[in-house]
C-alpha cells in the first residue's frame, strides 16, 4: 500500500484491492493485514528505521542506503534524502548507532566512475512487505528488491538500447565518522555468471565478516576493480576495500536479476544459502512468497477500527516489532558463535543476533509471549548458548559480538517472564547460573574477550551493588540508572531462583532487589546519585541530561526516578502513599518541557512534561497512576500519548524505533492492555484504540478484546469483564489470555468517579 502519504487516498483502496486474498467460503473478501503495513513509517525525524524488503526475523534486509555518515544514517535511509549510494543486504531497524550495511550493489548506465550515486523521486519510491521499488533517475534503471530468509534477490530494468552496468562494493560502511570501517575483503569471478566473495569490517561490531555468493540472470564482463586508487586484476583479489564496475553487454533482455546469498560462516555457506531458496528467477514469486510469510506473521492478531490510520499504525507497528532479532544461522546449520568460532547447530536450535535487549525487554518481547511462544524459547535458547560460547549473557549481542551496549543485564528479564509465563523450554538451571554471572563484575572473562566493549557487559557499577548495596557517583557513571535497573534485574533473578527451587538464592536477590531505596531522596523527591560517603552529590538539577556521562544514561531525575516496575508499592510509599503519588505523577506530565545541559541526551524526546515517550525509561509510567487508583489520570494520558506520538507517516515515531520496542509499545496499548513488570504476568487496563481484536493462539484457542462505545472522544473506561465477570481493578493475568475467551471493555466520555 505505501508509496507516498499525499497519495494516500487513492492508493488506499487501489493496494487493498490489489492484496486481498482469495475469498472467504460465502464469498467475502479476507482480511489481509499487510496491506496495512508502511515501511516508510520512521523512516523520517529521528526513527532509524528502513524500507527495504526482509522477511520476518530474517537475516537479509535488502534496503537503499542514502545517507551513510551520521545518528540519523543508522539504518542507512531517511526518508528526506533524494540520493541513493546503492542497496546493500544487512540494516539495522531503529537504533541508534549504525553498523551492518553490507555488501553495496548499484545499477548505473553511463561512465563508470569512482563517485556513482544515483538520485530519485520520492514519487517514484514504493515499499510494502516484502518488496522495494525505485526509479533512479539520473540512470533511468528501475530497480526492485525482494528476499527470502538468507538470500537477497535484485531485478534492475534498463533503457532500451543502452549498456547495462553495476557497481559491487566491499568497502561501503555506514557511519565511518563514528568508527566504521572495512579492514579487508576478496572478490573472487567464478564464471559469467558467479561472482563470491566477503568483507570484515568493525564497528559497533567490533569483528564483522560477511560472506556472499551472487548468480547474475545474464553474463558479465569485468569493467574494472579497484582497492581504493590500487587497480586490482585477476580471478581472485583482495584488498581493504574492494570496488568492481561489471557490464552485461549480451544480455538479450532490458532485465537483470541477481540472487544474492549472504552468510557469517563461509563463501559455501552462501551458496547454498541461494541453492536452497533462491535457485530460480522468478521474482514475482519471491515477493508473494515474502508476502505470504507476513500476512501469516501479522494474522495473528486481526484488529478492527473504522480509523484508517490506527490500523496502519498497528499493522505496521506488529510488522517492525518482528525485524529483530534476526537469524544467523546458514541452511545447513552452521553459524558464527560468541566465541567466533564456526558451529553446527543441533536440531531445535537456531541462532540469532541483534537483540536490542535494554529497548525490548518491556514490550517487544511480552508482546512475543502473548502471539509467539515457540519463537521466546528459541529466543532464550539462543541467549543462552551465548553465554556458553563467550562467558556471559550479552545484552546487545551485534554479529557475534558483545556490544556492551545500555544498562545492566536485562536478558534475565526475558527468561523471568517466559518462566512466569509457562514458557520453558530451555534450562533454567543453566538460565540461573548465567543470570547470577550476569549480575557480578566480571574483569577477568571481559579481559579474554576481543570485543573492547566486552567489559561494558557486566561493569564495575554491579562490584558496589555486591560490596556495598549502591554504587558511589564519584566511583562510577550512571550510578542511578544502574542501581535502579540492577535492583529490577535482580528481582528477576529471585524468581528464577525460586522457579528451579532454590529458595536461599531467592532471598539473596530479593534484597538486592530492595536496593532501590538507597537512591531516594525524600527531601527532593527524587532517585539521586550518592556519593561514596553516603551524602547527596550537589548540585542537583532533576532537568539536567548529559547523555551518558552522569549518573543518569540517557534521561534525567524526572525520568528515572519511576523505574521500580517490581516493587510500585515500595516505591508509592517512599513517596508519600497514593495521593502524593498520584500528585508527583500529575507534575511530572506538566512540568516544563525543558532538558538543560549543554550534552542533554538526544534520546529524551516525545516530551509531556518531564515524560519523555521516545526512550524507554518511561514507557512504563502512565501505567503507575493504576496503583495509585487513579486510572482515568492513566487513561487520559495514554490517550495524550497514542494520539500524540504514533501517526502514519515517515515521522511517525517520536523516538529511535529501537528494534520493535517503540512500536511494540503502541500494538499492546492499542490492544487495550500493558505488562509493567516483566516476570510478573500481569497485565492492566488502558486506553484501548480499536473497537475489536482476535488474538490467535499457539494452543488452538483465541483470546477476543471487544471495546464498546470507542471513539476519540471517549478515552476512559467504565468497566471491563472478562468472559462475563467484572474486572474492578482493570487487571487480569497471562493465564486469562492463554485460556482463550472475551475481555470486554467499554469506554465512556466521562472520567469515572
Amino acid at each position: 500500500m505505501p508509496i507516498r502519504w499525499k497519495f494516500l487516498p487513492i492508493l488506499l483502496a487501489l493496494s487493498i484491492a490489489a492484496c486481498q486474498p482469495p475469498a472467504t467460503d460465502d464469498g467475502a473478501p479476507a482480511f489481509d493485514p499487510i496491506a496495512y503495513v508502511d515501511p516508510f513509517i520512521g523512516t523520517g525525524a529521528h526513527g532509524h528505521t528502513f524500507p527495504g524488503p526482509t522477511m520476518p526475523h530474517g537475516m537479509v534486509q535488502l534496503s537503499p542506503d542514502t545517507r551513510l555518515p551520521g545518528w540519523d544514517a543508522s539504518s542507512g535511509y531517511h526518508d528526506s534524502d533524494t540520493t541513493i549510494y546503492g542497496f546493500s543486504h544487512t540494516h539495522l531497524s531503529g537504533t541508534g548507532i549504525g553498523d551492518m550495511g553490507d555488501i553495496l550493489f548499484l545499477p548505473f548506465t553511463g561512465p563508470a566512475t569512482d563517485s556513482l550515486i544515483a538520485t530519485f523521486d520520492k514519487e517514484a519510491e514504493t515499499a510494502t512487505a516484502g518488496q522495494y521499488a525505485v526509479h533512479l533517475k539520473n540512470f533511468d534503471v528501475r530497480a526492485e528488491l525482494a528476499v527470502t530468509q538468507r538470500t537477497g534477490m535484485h531485478r534492475y530494468t534498463y533503457p532500451e538500447g543502452v549498456e547495462q552496468k553495476l557497481l559491487i562494493d566491499l568497502g561501503h560502511v555506514l557511519q565511518a565518522n563514528w568508527g566504521h570501517e572495512s579492514l579487508a575483503g576478496t572478490l573472487e569471478f567464478i564464471d559469467e555468471h558467479t561472482i563470491q566473495g566477503w568483507r570484515r569490517t568493525s564497528g559497533w561490531a567490533y569483528d564483522h565478516p560477511v560472506f556472499f555468493y551472487a548468480v547474475f540472470s545474464a553474463p558479465y564482463r569485468v569493467i574494472e576493480t579497484r582497492d581504493g586508487d590500487a587497480v586490482l586484476s585477476g580471478q581472485s583479489l583482495s584488498g581493504k576495500s574492494i570496488k568492481t564496475w561489471l557490464s552485461f553487454p549480451d544480455n538479450a533482455s532490458t532485465e537483470l536479476l541477481i540472487n544474492v546469498g549472504i552468510s557469517s560462516v563461509s563463501m559455501e555457506g552462501a551458496q547454498k544459502n541461494v541453492e536452497a531458496e533462491a535457485d530460480n528467477w522468478h521474482f514475482e514469486a519471491r515477493v508473494e512468497a515474502a508476502r505470504d510469510a507476513w500476512r501469516a506473521a501479522l494474522g495473528r492478531i486481526a484488529v478492527n477500527t473504522l480509523d484508517e490510520a490506527i490500523r496502519t499504525n498497528f499493522y505496521t507497528g506488529l510488522y517492525h516489532s518482528m525485524l529483530a532479532p534476526m537469524l544467523a544461522q546458514d541452511v545447513d546449520g552452521r553459524y558464527r558463535g560468541m566465541d567466533h568460532q564456526i558451529h553446527q547447530a543441533e536440531e531445535g536450535f537456531t541462532n540469532y543476533t541483534v537483540f536490542s535487549l535494554w529497548d525490548t525487554f518491556r514490550a517487544l518481547h511480552p508482546l512475543m509471549t502473548i502471539i509467539d511462544r515457540e519463537q521466546t524459547a528459541v529466543w532464550i535458547r539462543a541467549l543462552l548458548r551465548k553465554y556458553e560460547e563467550g562467558g556471559l549473557l550479552p545484552k546487545w549481542p551485534l554479529a557475534s559480538n558483545y556490544t556492551g551496549t545500555m544498562v545492566g543485564y536485562p536478558a534475565v528479564s526475558l527468561i523471568a517472564d517466559a518462566l512466569s509465563k509457562g514458557i520453558d523450554d530451555f534450562d533454567a538451571q543453566q538460565a540461573l547460573a548465567a543470570a547470577v554471572i550476569s549480575s557480578h563484575y566480571q574483569p577477568g572473562i571481559a579481559a579474554q574477550r576481543p570485543e573492547p566493549r566486552a567489559g561494558r557487559v557486566t561493569p564495575r557499577q554491579l562490584d558496589f551493588i555486591a560490596r556495598q548495596a549502591f554504587i558511589p557517583a564519584d566511583s562510577a557513571l550512571g550510578s542511578v540508572s544502574y542501581g535502579l535497573e540492577s535492583a529490577y534485574y535482580d528481582w528477576c533473578i529471585a524468581q528464577l531462583a525460586r522457579y528451579v527451587g532454590q529458595d536461599s538464592l531467592a532471598r539473596v536477590y530479593a534484597e538486592r532487589a530492595t536496593y532501590y531505596r538507597h537512591y531516594f531522596d525524600p527531601a527532593s523527591g527524587f532517585m539521586r546519585a550518592k556519593m561514596s560517603d553516603g551524602q547527596w552529590k550537589e548540585p542537583f538539577n532533576p532537568y539536567f541530561s548529559d547523555h551518558e556521562d552522569s549518573e543518569y544514561i540517557e534521561g534525567n531525575a524526572w525520568q528515572w526516578s519511576w523505574f521500580v516496575p517490581h516493587d510500585v508499592p515500595g516505591l508509592m510509599d517512599l513517596m508519600g502513599g497514593p495521593d502524593a503519588f498520584a500528585a508527583k505523577l500529575d507534575t511530572l506530565f506538566s512540568t516544563r518541557s525543558v532538558v538543560e545541559g549543554a550534552r542533554a541526551s538526544a534520546d529524551i524526546s516525545g516530551l509531556i512534561g518531564q515524560y519523555a515517550h521516545g526512550n524507554e525509561p518511561s514507557h512504563h509510567i502512565a501505567y503507575l497512576y493504576h496503583a495509585a487508583g487513579r486510572p482515568a489520570a492513566m487513561q487520559a494520558r495514554l490517550d495524550d500519548i497514542l494520539q500524540t506520538f504514533y501517526h502514519p507517516t515517515p515521522d511517525g515515531l517520536i523516538g529511535n524505533e529501537d528494534c520493535g520496542q517503540m512500536s511494540a509499545w503502541y500494538v499492546l496499548n492499542a490492544l487495550g492492555f500493558y505488562q509493567v513488570t516483566p516476570g510478573l504476568p500481569v497485565y492492566t487496563i488502558g486506553r484501548p484504540l480499536i473497537h475489536d481484536a482476535t488474538i490467535a493462539l499457539e494452543n488452538g484457542r483465541t483470546f477476543t478484546i471487544v471495546v464498546e462505545n470507542n471513539s476519540l472522544e471517549n478515552k476512559y473506561v467504565d468497566r471491563a469483564t472478562l468472559d462475563g465477570s467484572p474486572l474492578p481493578d482493570l487487571s487480569f493475568s497471562h493465564d486469562a489470555i492463554e485460556n482463550g475467551g472475551v475481555l470486554t471493555i467499554v469506554m465512556t466520555g466521562t472520567a469515572p468517579s
